[in-house]
């Protein structure tokens, strides 16, 4: 007979979540506030009154999550990410053109900065001058609500950004620091002199030297000098002040209510400061996303953070959580090394310093997973490694050197028409804007072109984790040639590769006739392939394979499902490799997934891969 028991009440499940998620709260704000009981219980109430505010439909949400937490590492996760109005005008027109993303796959939509910006320069949308109002030309929260609603309905998850390091100048904290309120100005960081400022700048790097030098603004409203990391008008938070944290914290849970999954934490690595470093990857960045996180499960457990940390391999890891942070900050973070990689192994027909950058990096927490791109909204910096280009004869400046002038087509031979962005004469960085069908040649030669479209992609998506489309690549769109004709637009060509979607050919993306139609058809392929792939679970790791053919990524991934081997041919012309690798890694009857055939060799025992190649090798045919 059933027993009879009742459901618990929402004050016993608070009080489970509290009782689950309140140490991780605790230690958290302990390492960074002398007085961390104060600190958590003040986010303690905001969780709580957040929790009692959160729909029926999302509680319901929250629940489903908690039975499935590894909903983010499935390999039916496909993203897309965009700007809401060069996508389809505004929030509501997103709603409209869910159809567009579900034919290609998408099951996480990444919206960029929606949220209400300074007039004129914004930075694209991340001088944030309100953190609890949408855009106006975007819509209202209610349109931000129904969309999330919508999407959810349709098996896609929402993420924004939320901008932590800085506001604008404008927000209402800095305009209350302007009018003389010193409990708001203490949520900045200001000077009266250069003494401070002079001595952070010997350790600090500029962010965009050609139109933002130094990392302070004098203020004549503040009679002082305002950290300024980024622009003159995008303010950094003073994250020692745990006022700053308890305010984030609510509206995290704000947005989080209105149906938001997942928060893109920008610029996180610049946030705590620290005299005599370059002011990134503190130790203490990763305390304040555990108290984030740990305030989050308890008032809304279905919210995810990924972390926009771009920086060096070797502190990657510690993003998604080492030590004392494992499991405790955030679930997604960038794999940014993976990304320069899939670039260098194009423009050198080579995978030798690829294998030795991939194959060192540490192993990520089971818990967590990367989001993989072939390009994002940004421009493209060659975060090579020295050390990693050492270890395989090559010089890592002239190397990057190298890539910049490949991917602007200045070098001999190269295919590719990008744009060179903040050029530094002193350093010799020079990054690298442009569409992925513009970088990658598809106006030169159309099936060259789409053919290494898909093999970028399908190395991204082979690799684990969520992989992530930029708008416009899936129809192979090319550099919008009226970027600098949009006011604000002029002096950054990163808008060149952020055209508006193209409605004639997203209207073709079904025609294989077409450069679009193949373009769609390859990536939706991806997308479906790889959801039927147990082996691509992100809690399987990803191995690089040695002692092949230099122009063959080999990698390996072995999951309770069975093995998987990925092979990528990244050059145009035939490569050999060993038909009895695919054997030692447990593969008998090994099948390609992603083009439907068994994968055999001649009499030598030696398989051939075709010019650009993907083949994702399994055992057997997926059932």
């Amino acid at each position: 007979m059933a027993a009879n028991h009742t459901a618990p009440t929402s004050a016993e499940t608070l009080a489970l979540r509290l009782d689950r998620w309140g140490a991780d709260l605790r230690a958290a704000v302990a390492e960074l506030y002398d007085d961390p009981d104060d600190v958590a219980r003040r986010l303690l109430e905001v969780a709580a009154r957040r929790y009692a505010e959160r729909p029926a439909d999302l509680r319901l949400l929250d629940e489903r999550r908690l039975l499935e937490p590894d909903w983010l590492q499935h390999p039916r996760m496909f993203g897309y990410a965009c700007y809401a109005d060069r996508f389809a005008g505004d929030l509501a027109g997103v709603g409209r053109q869910v159809d567009h993303l579900t034919d290609l796959g998408v099951t996480y939509l990444h919206l960029m900065p929606l949220l209400a910006t300074r007039e004129g320069d914004n930075d694209g949308g991340y001088a944030v001058a309100d953190y609890r109002t949408v855009r106006p030309d975007l819509g209202t929260t209610d349109d931000l609500r129904d969309l999330a609603t919508r999407l959810r309905e349709r098996g896609i998850s929402l993420v924004v950004d939320l901008v932590l390091n800085h506001v604008a100048r404008e927000h209402p904290w800095a305009e209350r620091a302007r009018a003389g309120d010193a409990s708001y100005r203490d949520r900045f960081l200001v000077f009266p002199d250069r003494e401070l400022p002079d001595a952070y700048e010997r350790t600090l790097p500029e962010v965009f030297p050609d139109f933002a030098p130094g990392s302070f603004t004098w203020d004549d409203d503040l009679e002082g000098w305002v950290w300024t990391t980024f622009n003159s008008w995008q303010w950094d938070l003073n994250w020692a002040n745990p006022d700053v944290l308890v305010e984030i914290a609510d509206v995290v849970l704000e947005l989080a209510n209105l149906g938001i999954e997942v928060f893109r934490l920008d610029a996180i690595a610049f946030v705590w400061k620290r005299l005599g470093t370059d002011c990134q990857n503190q130790p203490e960045v990763h305390a304040v996303t555990q108290a984030l996180r740990a305030v989050a499960r308890i008032a809304a457990p279905a919210v995810a953070f990924k972390a926009e940390a771009i920086v060096g391999p070797r502190d990657l890891v510690q993003y998604l959580g080492l030590g004392r942070h494992a499991g405790r900050v955030s679930d997604l973070a960038y794999h940014n090394s993976l990304m320069v990689q899939v670039w260098s192994m194009l423009a050198t027909k080579t995978t030798t310093l690829t294998r030795q950058a991939l194959g060192t990096l540490p192993p990520t927490p089971t818990t967590a997973t990367w989001i993989g791109y072939v390009r994002c909204h940004d421009d493209i910096g060659w975060a090579v490694d020295d050390g990693d280009a050492a270890a395989v004869g090559l010089d890592g400046p002239l190397h990057r050197r190298f890539l910049s002038d490949w991917y602007a087509g200045e070098f001999p031979g190269s295919w590719s028409q990008g744009l060179v962005f903040q050029a530094n004469p002193a350093t010799g960085d020079r990054r690298i804007s442009g569409t992925a069908a513009s970088l990658l040649g598809v106006e030169e030669d159309p099936d060259a072109g789409l053919a290494r479209l898909f093999l970028a992609h399908a190395v991204v998506a082979g690799w684990g984790g969520i992989p992530v489309v930029w708008s416009g690549d899936e129809l192979a769109q090319p550099n919008d040639p009226g970027w600098a004709d949009e006011p604000g637009h002029a002096a950054d060509n990163r808008w060149a590769g952020r055209p508006r979607l193209d409605a004639g050919r997203a209207a073709l993306r079904h025609d294989p006739t077409t450069v679009a139609g193949r373009a769609f058809a390859g990536l939706a392929h991806l997308a479906r392939v790889r959801a039927a792939l147990p082996q691509l679970h992100a809690s399987a790791p990803s191995r690089v394979l040695d002692d092949i053919d230099d122009g063959v990524l080999a990698t390996s991934r072995q999951h309770a499902s069975g093995p998987m081997v990925g092979l990528y041919n990244v050059t145009p012309t035939p490569r050999p490799f060993p038909l009895h690798r695919l054997h030692e890694a447990g593969l008998a009857a090994p099948y390609d997934a992603l083009g439907g055939h068994p994968v055999t060799a001649g009499a030598d025992g030696v398989v051939w891969l075709p010019p650009y190649a993907a083949w994702w090798v399994v055992d057997g045919p997926p059932g």
